[in-house]
């Protein structure tokens, strides 16, 4: 039960670009549909589980957890609903990466030479990816590309002030990522329909409504299996687990035509994973400590 609980979270978010593509078809940008669900969501936990707000006080970092998610859950679904869902979801998972910089910038963890292994493997399924005929260096090369991997970055940030909140109680970290989302993603909505970016939510048709509740009730449950499933596994379990969303997402999005597939990508995308995978099995113990809440929203390894 526990991996299965792991799997329909990664179900969750692999599926996640189909309603937020549809939605984005009736007038609502990505930007704003973020906005208006998890300000519904933070809304509905801070009314019923009002005790989480307390945690705010006694832990101050909490209000930066919480923009670092919301900074997450804005570049993916915006990337996801602008450009190649597989190229994004990969650019996505260069954590290796930023763990490693993070973690010796932060908390003064010096690289060992497996991580540093595993960030030349990442770099190497990156360089695949992005090296299509076209380009003469691989790198970046539209919107949806960097904000794929802004989202990554804002998505090691998280976990490692996670690693900082490990006595935080559960429910305020959950409950500033919530609120976190909803703030970031609503300065970033209204900063871009006041520069003509974004077509302002009233001009968008009723039909959005539905998929929206269904995309939130989705991250809800989602987020309550994340809870019950990384709860009962190991960390190094959980993470490769959820590296599942690769698939779904894959999957889904080359059989509805929203990103293509090819030997590059196959083989970049393998690079990725596997430096994933490597580096999920070689988390400290200070990490896997904190392997429960470590992912409640953007909720990949």
């Amino acid at each position: 039960m526990p991996a299965l609980a792991l799997i329909f979270n990664a179900f969750v978010w692999g599926l996640s670009w189909f309603p937020f593509r549809h939605i984005e078809g009736h007038g609502l940008h990505p930007v704003w549909t973020t906005c208006l669900i998890y300000l519904a969501i933070a809304t509905v936990v801070g009314l019923l589980r009002r005790g989480a707000w307390a945690g705010f006080a006694a832990h101050p970092m909490l209000v930066l957890l919480g923009l670092a998610a919301g900074f997450t859950n804005v570049g993916f679904n915006w990337a996801v609903t602008q450009g190649d869902v597989v190229r994004v979801v990969l650019l996505f998972y260069l954590m290796p990466l930023w763990s490693v910089l993070l973690g010796w910038a932060v908390l003064g963890e010096r690289p060992t030479g497996g991580s540093l292994a595993r960030v030349a493997l990442a770099l190497a399924g990156v360089a695949v990816v992005l090296k299509t005929p076209g380009t003469d260096w691989p790198v970046p090369s539209s919107l949806p590309d960097w904000l794929g991997v802004a989202a990554g970055f804002g998505f090691a940030v998280t976990n490692i002030v996670l690693r900082q909140l490990r006595a935080a109680p559960g429910e305020s970290r959950a409950l500033a990522m919530f609120c976190g989302c909803a703030v970031v993603a609503g300065t970033a909505a209204l900063a871009g329909t006041a520069l003509g970016a974004f077509a302002p939510p009233t001009t968008a048709s009723p039909g959005w409504i539905g998929w929206a509740a269904l995309l939130g009730f989705g991250f809800v449950i989602a987020n309550v299996c994340l809870q019950y499933g990384a709860a009962r596994l190991a960390a190094s379990a959980t993470a490769v687990i959820m590296l599942s969303e690769v698939l779904f997402a894959s999957v889904s999005s080359v059989a509805l035509g929203a990103a293509t597939m090819n030997s590059r990508i196959l083989a970049g995308g393998a690079l990725i994973v596997a430096a994933a995978v490597w580096s999920s099995f070689a988390r400290t113990p200070a990490a896997s400590e904190d392997r429960a809440p470590s992912t409640p929203l953007r909720t990949s390894p």
